[in-house]
């Protein structure tokens, strides 16, 4: 991979949607809500689930560009990517937590 595809590969993963800033806390709060419900013990109140959601957004988004042009998605994408990502979040912190 040359200069200029790795400077447009994380130019594109770290674009944000159009869903804008309001619309992140909204998603992530609902991402962290729901991946609080998926994994066990997951889930602390509102502003973890909105920290854990835009987080999970954050991580999700990254690892979907590999793949997606992620800052093409609106508000469905957006959310199925923070949930993927606060899931992938909280299984990490919980294996953290045993050890």
């Amino acid at each position: 991979m040359d200069i200029t595809a790795a400077t447009e590969f994380l130019a594109r993963s770290t674009t944000l949607t159009s869903v804008g800033w309001i619309g992140y806390i909204i998603i992530g709060a609902i991402a962290g809500w729901i991946a609080g419900k998926i994994v066990k013990g997951g889930g602390s109140g509102i502003l973890m689930n909105i920290a854990i959601g835009i987080t999970g957004a954050l991580i999700g988004g990254f690892l979907l560009s590999f793949f997606v042009d992620t800052a093409a998605g609106g508000w469905w994408f957006t959310l199925f990517t923070a949930i993927l990502g606060s899931v992938i979040l909280l299984w990490i912190v919980g294996m953290v937590r045993k050890t």
